[in-house]
């Protein structure tokens, strides 16, 4: 066959990443022209995928089938043409070579999601003899689009080593592409794996062979500013309460997929639900409203949908019955829509009130926003105390108040709130995050003073004349909204945020932030409000994996080098 061309083709996506991976994936299918069609896939773009269309939404685009590239047992089906959305791995070449040596299918269209060395095309090339390769380029859809601001790569635990490494590397390049940036670069200057990032990704734009794909002009150069989670390891320990952030801390979600298999009396078709800002419009519309108004709106839905059923039952004539089949998949939609969210409200309510996160969500306001050491010490060991709070709430608390009063707490206060969380049969290992957050995340690692002295009294007084119980809960904002308020005035310092080659002169107007370690929903309600806020500045947001205060302390424990503590905590008496 003739060696494939390899064309490039980038969008102009206004900082969606969304948007761009969905122009991306519909640009491939039509591509293959009409008839029925095979979208063959990896096990990493089967998620990058899935993220921006349904299965119903490619159905409709005559997609035939869906197809791992790993399976080679495979049917024949000659009358089809195979679209293959694969990321650029040995491993994935290698089976392609497989495959096209004896195709199963009529033609194939290759689109790799990042940049193909010569040498792999060269490679497929020798092994289609039997030239059903119709078309091979590259698009940039190597990330996962969680929301139109928010981007991931589902990697828990990022080091400057291995494979993982590189593929976050490779992926913040491919985000900078579909969004038709080549931006200037600054970095945590106490952060050395932020450093590094910050040096890898300006080699690899500036150098020679991929200048031409960073061919952008802007007249404001976009800016990429890498932070690094150690200097807010406040924000994923607490409780939240806007309805997206709010599922993730109690359920975790998962490429938008919610496990309620543990709700009690949940029936079998809402064990497992998919929360899609693209799919489900009630959920783009509320997931960054607080709890409180979530419940109202839910009933407001409830209340539509019933009159709905009421039209529908009304079925007198062949007119009524046309009208009815008409709008049967609407109504169904509906009737997902209103199940399923009303058993995630019910769940998260019976939570709440069962283990007192109300009281526990306002301990932890206050002890990262007030200075108040004796009241919260009592407060923290009180609720350590009551049964009915769940563990992982105790010991989220005294990390708090380790963080919050480092070098004011005695080790002998430490140790007396350690015993209390044993009495709980707590995990040994799960204990040794006190010290762990101790050594990892202190003061003088971070470049960040996340605790401002606050009288306790004025505090009280100004909520007391705010109207809203999210004033009590929500009074936290997380760090990276003061890194990007000094970004817009120009006031972010080039000595804890240095430059990666040259300086920017300009404030920017586009930004792609990028935390190492993990970005929370906390943040990227910040990152939304902020956009909406017409502030001269649109941000993109982008993390190795998106936190919840288990996989944040997951995170502690794994980047911690402090050895065990368990056995001398074993040695502390029962109180």
């Amino acid at each position: 066959m003739p060696r494939p061309a390899l064309l490039l083709w980038v969008w102009s996506t206004k900082m969606d990443v969304v948007r761009g991976v969905k122009q991306y994936v519909s640009r491939m299918i039509a591509e293959a022209g009409t008839g029925m069609k095979v979208l063959i896939m990896d096990k990493e773009t089967i998620s990058i995928v899935s993220m921006v269309y349904s299965q119903s939404d490619i159905l409709q685009k005559e997609v035939y089938n869906f197809e791992l590239l790993s399976n080679t047992g495979r049917e024949a089906m000659k009358h089809l043409s195979a679209i293959c959305i694969i990321r650029p791995t040995i491993e994935n070449i290698d089976l392609l070579c497989t495959e096209l040596k004896t195709p199963k299918y009529g033609s194939y269209f290759i689109y790799f999601t990042n940049r193909i060395d010569r040498g792999s095309i060269e490679k497929l090339a020798l092994c289609d003899d039997q030239e059903s390769v119709r078309e091979v380029k590259e698009y940039y859809a190597d990330y996962l689009a969680v929301g139109q601001h928010l981007f991931s790569f589902n990697i828990d635990h990022l080091t400057t080593s291995g494979l993982e490494y590189k593929r976050v590397c490779d992926g913040i390049v491919a985000a900078l592409l579909s969004l038709k940036k080549k931006p200037y670069i600054r970095y945590t200057h106490s952060s050395r794996v932020s450093q590094r990032l910050a040096d890898d990704l300006y080699r690899s734009i500036n150098h020679r062979q991929e200048r031409e794909l960073f061919d952008f002009r802007s007249d404001v150069p976009p800016l990429l500013l890498i932070l690094d989670r150690k200097d807010d390891p406040v924000t994923p320990l607490l409780n939240q309460w806007s309805y997206q952030a709010m599922v993730h801390e109690v359920f975790g979600i998962q490429n938008h997929r919610v496990d309620l298999s543990r709700a009690p009396g949940i029936t079998k078709e809402l064990q497992e639900i998919v929360l899609s800002p693209e799919s489900d419009e009630f959920f783009r519309e509320n997931m960054y409203l607080n709890f409180g108004d979530i419940g109202a709106n839910i009933k407001t839905m409830v209340d539509s949908f019933q009159e709905k059923q009421k039209s529908h039952a009304k079925i007198e004539s062949i007119a009524d019955m046309k009208a009815f089949v008409e709008n049967y998949p609407q109504f169904r939609k509906l009737s997902g829509t209103v199940a399923k969210h009303v058993a995630v409200v019910s769940e998260l309510s019976r939570i709440v009130a069962e283990h007192h996160l109300m009281a526990v969500s306002e301990t932890e306001q206050d002890i990262v926003t007030q200075s108040e050491k004796s009241n919260h010490y009592k407060n923290v060991e009180s609720l350590i105390k009551n049964s009915a709070v769940r563990s992982v709430d105790c010991l989220r608390l005294v990390l708090l108040i380790v963080l919050r009063y480092e070098g004011q707490l005695k080790r002998s206060e430490i140790d007396h709130l350690v015993k209390l969380l044993r009495m709980r049969e707590i995990p040994d290992q799960k204990l040794d995050l006190v010290d762990a957050i101790m050594e990892s995340y202190r003061e003088e690692k971070r470049t960040s003073k996340l605790f401002e002295s606050s009288n306790p009294l004025t505090m009280k007084k100004f909520l007391r004349g705010l109207k809203g119980v999210e004033n009590v809960y929500t009074r936290h904002k997380p760090y990276l909204v003061d890194v990007l308020e000094n970004l817009m005035k120009g006031k972010l310092r080039e000595s804890q945020y240095p430059f990666m080659g040259d300086p920017l002169g300009d404030k920017p107007q586009d930004v792609i932030v990028f935390i190492v370690g993990g970005a929370t929903y906390a943040e990227a309600f910040a990152v939304a409000q902020m956009n909406s806020s017409n502030q001269g500045m649109r941000i993109v947001l982008g993390s190795n994996t998106i936190l919840n205060s288990e996989s944040f302390m997951t995170e502690i424990l794994k980047s911690s080098p402090r050895e065990s503590a368990r056995e001398r905590f074993r040695q502390l008496p029962p109180v």
